[in-house]
């Protein structure tokens, strides 16, 4: 969808969970969308794989309800429906100023289009893509390496 705003216009997308308490618009066009195969991501979302579809943060606003928050991972912060559970993104203060949103939230998914695969290596061996993007053995975006990775907490002995 497409807004008006002085003369221009913007992308607008929508979003809801299952349940329909919260809901969401996103502005602009997002800065990144990849699909992310780690094992933390996986565990979290309950799939396979997970697209991530990246905003900045002053692009999405809450139309209704306020997301539940829950964090495992130091410095990720998950956001879900506190009623129907549906996932709704993350952030990571890994990656500054970057906003994601799961792509089951959007009312409208097949509008984004995955520009690389992370953490390729981690994927089930069932799953099988013939796509010629970009596999990435860890996170697709420069992320602040103070923070760790899925690797660094499995060889910590950080419960699955």
């Amino acid at each position: 969808m497409m807004a008006e705003t002085g003369g221009d216009s913007v992308r607008v997308e929508t979003g809801a969970c299952f349940c329909g308490d919260i809901a969401a618009e996103m502005h602009g066009e997002p800065f990144w969308v990849v699909s992310d195969h780690d094992a933390d991501c996986r565990r979290a979302i309950g799939g396979p794989l997970m697209l991530w579809v990246g905003y900045r943060p002053a692009q999405v606003r809450f139309s209704r309800g306020t997301p539940r928050t829950f964090s495992k991972t130091p410095g990720v912060t998950r956001s879900f429906c506190g009623r129907c559970g549906t996932s709704i993104g993350y952030v990571d203060d890994g990656l500054a100023d970057e906003h994601y949103l799961a792509i089951g939230f959007f009312d409208h998914p097949e509008r984004f289009t995955p520009q690389a695969h992370g953490y390729w290596q981690e994927r089930l061996p069932w799953v099988a893509f013939a796509d010629d993007l970009p596999r990435q053995s860890g996170y697709t975006r420069g992320r602040d390496a103070a923070f760790g990775t899925p690797a660094d907490r499995q060889k910590a002995g950080a419960k699955p």
